[in-house]
């Protein structure tokens, strides 16, 4: 409807579906249009040469995103607003943030702990 509407508003604007196909032919048949975009993304999408794509690993040497310093810890502290609701651990960002270096301190070991096992704390 609301197609039909901007449509009528605007006034007719001839609309053209044109794609190429595998021989960068032209093709603005509707049911060749389609079937060009099914082949493309079936080629896409298909992996050839992997029987399960699931059971294939990704191994590297170097970590791909840095364990978080202490900066950048301190700095996310720094940056929560006041007056905010409590998250679901109810602590207020007040406390944190007047509590200081300490307990800025004790949140980075918190977030290198959880990084480094890859599992969240009880």
């Amino acid at each position: 409807m609301y197609r039909s509407i901007c449509d009528f508003m605007k006034g007719y604007q001839p609309r053209t579906s044109i794609v190429r196909d595998e021989k960068h032919n032209l093709v603005s048949d509707p049911h060749s249009i389609l079937a060009r975009w099914s082949n493309h993304f079936s080629q896409l999408f298909n992996i050839h040469g992997v029987s399960d794509f699931r059971a294939t690993e990704i191994h590297t040497a170097v970590l791909l995103v840095p364990e978080p310093n202490d900066f950048e810890a301190e700095r996310a502290t720094e940056e929560l607003k006041r007056h905010k609701s409590q998250g679901t651990d109810q602590i207020p960002t007040e406390l944190i943030k007047a509590e200081g270096r300490k307990i800025r301190h004790e949140i980075h070991k918190l977030i290198n702990s959880v990084w480094n096992k890859e599992e969240l704390p009880e």
